[in-house]
Parts: C-alpha cells; sequence; structure tokens
C-alpha cells in the first residue's frame, strides 16, 4: 500500500494528538462528575468490605485474588471517590476475582482498578441501575468494565481503559443496557467494546493500539468525532448463524485511520443490517471496508490512500438483501483497489461522488442507481462501470 502523504496524513496526525476541537466537545458530558459530596467513611475501608454510603479512600488497597470482592457498592445514590488511589488484586490470576462491585450506587470516580478477572462490575438481576465511571483507570483486568444486571446503563467519562481482554461487555445472555463512553481512550485492549444486546455510543474518544475497537455481536453501535487508530482490525461485525444481528453501526465525523484491517482475517466482510457513515475520514487502512448490510447511508465520506476503497454487497441469511440506500457525495482517492464497489445485484443509489487516482475501478456499480453527478477520472481499471461519470 501506498505511503500516507499530505495533508489527509498531517489533518489525522493533528487530530490524534489534540483531540477533537473544543467546539465539538462542548456541552457533551454532563457536568456533575465532579460535584460535592459528604463523605462519611473512607479511612477505615478494608478489602472485602461493602459500603453504604459516601465514601473516599486514604490509601491504596491491596486485595488477595481469593476475596469475593475487593469492594462492594450497596446504597442508593451513593458515591465511591478512590481518592487518586488503586484498588489492585494481588496473588494469582484467576477468573472469579472481582474489584469493584456495584449492587446499587451512583458512581465510581477517581483512580485506578487493576488485576482482576472483572475490574467494575454490577450484580445479576439489577433491573434499574444507572451507573457513572468518572475519572478512571481500569487497568489489566480479563474484562474492564461488566454488567452482569438485566437492565443497566453506564455513563463512562474521561476514564483510561487499557491492557483489558475486554474494555467493556456484558454478560452473555444474561444482561441489557447501555454504555454511553465520552472523552475516553481505550488502549492495548484485546477488545475495547463487545455489543450483546446492549447499545454502545461513544462520543470524543480515542481507540489506538487495540485488537478490535469493537465487536458489535447484538445490538448497536455508534461513534461519533471520535478516533480509531494503529489497531490490529477496527471491529466485527460477523452474520451470526443464530439469533443475533448487529441492528447499526453508525460513524459520525470520525477519523479511521492506520488500522491493519477493517475486520479481521476470520471474519473480513461486516454484516449489520445497516451500515451509516456520515462525514468521516477513512485513510491508510490495510484493508478496504466490505460491507454486507440490508440497508446503507454513506454520505461525505472521504476514502484516501487505503488498500480498496468501499465494497457493498447483499447480506446473506436472516433478514437478507439486496442491498439498499444512498451512497452520496463522497471522495475515493487513491486507494490501491477499487475506490466504490457494489457487488450486484446490490442497488443503492449512488449520487454526487468523486472516484480519482483508485489502482481499480473508479466507481464499479452494475446494479445500482444512477443518482447523476458522479465524477471520475485516472483510475487504473477504468472510471465507471453501471454508472455514468464525467471526468469534472
Amino acid at each position: 500500500m501506498k505511503h500516507t502523504r499530505g495533508f489527509v496524513v498531517a489533518m489525522a496526525v493533528t487530530t490524534l494528538l489534540t483531540g477533537v476541537p473544543e467546539a465539538q466537545a462542548r456541552d457533551t458530558v454532563p457536568t456533575d462528575a465532579e460535584a460535592p459530596v459528604v463523605y462519611t467513611g473512607g479511612t477505615t475501608v478494608r478489602c472485602g468490605d461493602t459500603i453504604t454510603e459516601h465514601t473516599k479512600l486514604t490509601r491504596d488497597l491491596y486485595c488477595p485474588s481469593s476475596a469475593p470482592f475487593a469492594l462492594q457498592l450497596d446504597g442508593p445514590g451513593i458515591v465511591l471517590d478512590l481518592g487518586g488511589y488503586t484498588v489492585r488484586r494481588t496473588g494469582p490470576v484467576n477468573f472469579t476475582s472481582q474489584g469493584i462491585v456495584v449492587a446499587n450506587g451512583r458512581m465510581v470516580r477517581n483512580g485506578t482498578v487493576q488485576g482482576f478477572a472483572s475490574g467494575i462490575t454490577t450484580t445479576s438481576g439489577e433491573t434499574s441501575l444507572n451507573l457513572r465511571l468518572h475519572a478512571l483507570a481500569i487497568l489489566d483486568n480479563s474484562i474492564g468494565v461488566y454488567n452482569r444486571a438485566s437492565a443497566a446503563n453506564f455513563l463512562i467519562t474521561e476514564c483510561r481503559v487499557s491492557g483489558n481482554s475486554f474494555g467493556m461487555r456484558g454478560e452473555i445472555d444474561a444482561s441489557s443496557g447501555s454504555f454511553d463512553v465520552r472523552s475516553s481512550v481505550f488502549t492495548h485492549n484485546e477488545f475495547a467494546m463487545l455489543a450483546d444486546f446492549h447499545a454502545i455510543d461513544v462520543l470524543d474518544s480515542t481507540f489506538t493500539s487495540n485488537g478490535s475497537a469493537f465487536n458489535c455481536w447484538d445490538g448497536l453501535v455508534r461513534i461519533r468525532s471520535s478516533t480509531i487508530a494503529w489497531n490490529d482490525s477496527v471491529g466485527e461485525i460477523r452474520n451470526d448463524p443464530g439469533f443475533r444481528t448487529c441492528n447499526e453501526i453508525r460513524f459520525e465525523n470520525t477519523l479511521i485511520a492506520n488500522n491493519a484491517a477493517f475486520a479481521p482475517a476470520s471474519e473480513p466482510v461486516w454484516n449489520p443490517l445497516k451500515l451509516s457513515m456520515i462525514d468521516s475520514l477513512v485513510v491508510s487502512n490495510g484493508t478496504g471496508l466490505e460491507a454486507a448490510a440490508v440497508n446503507v447511508y454513506v454520505d461525505g465520506n472521504t476514502f484516501y490512500d487505503n488498500a480498496s476503497g468501499l465494497t457493498l454487497s447483499d447480506r446473506a441469511g436472516f433478514p437478507s438483501g439486496p442491498l439498499t440506500g444512498i451512497v452520496r457525495g463522497n471522495q475515493f482517492l487513491s486507494n490501491d483497489g477499487d475506490g466504490l464497489r457494489v457487488e450486484p445485484p446490490s442497488t443503492p443509489t449512488v449520487i454526487n461522488n468523486v472516484a480519482l487516482g483508485n489502482a481499480g475501478f473508479g466507481i464499479y456499480a452494475p446494479t445500482a442507481f444512477d443518482g447523476g453527478g458522479n465524477v471520475a477520472r485516472n483510475n487504473t481499471a477504468g472510471n465507471c462501470v453501471g454508472i455514468v461519470c464525467a471526468l469534472y
């Protein structure tokens, strides 16, 4: 694949180093994360304690892996402030150690949870839990944030989630809810996020050096104003022969750059019911994006200097295609394969796209609806198939 170059690389590096512009981030995160509370506990907290009142730690806790948990929260509306300290597992690794268990509570903030099978976890059967995790380092756990509740909603803000097998996920077939992620960093996790009967909404966050940024197994994933770069793969969306389906993967105003692949080699094609991609920059990835979906909305994106651009095809199984939707106002520039490829018999409407300097076809779409306004030139294999393209 060609080396990265020019303004696109400068934009990518600038975004990675400086984050999202202030105007994009303003007013997106509730402001009560550091709200003062009256702490009535903390100085005498020990490993294995159940906390029933607002508590702030005054020292690190090193808790044995053989204990049921390091700490448990069980009180309506209570806050556990780690005070900048660390709750860490000691002793041998096992599959049952738990860091902070939340049976009931409002918030855990300001500290580090490290080395457990489950770093922060809810309890089974809870049906109405709303939990805020703020300014935490969630490090080197098997599962960083684990939802066991029947229905729970997480708000995760300004956290660093690193070195976990799973950054966050729910218990398979036994939990549901949502993960709202704001202004957080996920790095060096095997899977940053797993959606299984959960909705994941990500804003102003960064995913670097993970095995995969996400696995949308069942539910939906929305990623806005974020950066996904230098991961082994962007994500996995399998076509499960059972009852699980990824309802939608959606990117808005997001940078997807320098990833080794869009999908792992074992599942190279994404299979959501809907693919939505809006105003995003896709640059210098080791593969193109291949999606087999029922419906697509791809609008205002730039695919530049990737191994190939965007390939769309019908989704097999149930529910299946033919694929329909809108592919509009995108730029496919200097990709090593085709810019846009629509496999028959898919029938999206292709309108106002530009394809320049791709090593394959500019736009190959023999069964697509031609919405007009498409431009293609200097593509090695040919400019357009199936639709009419102008040179300028």
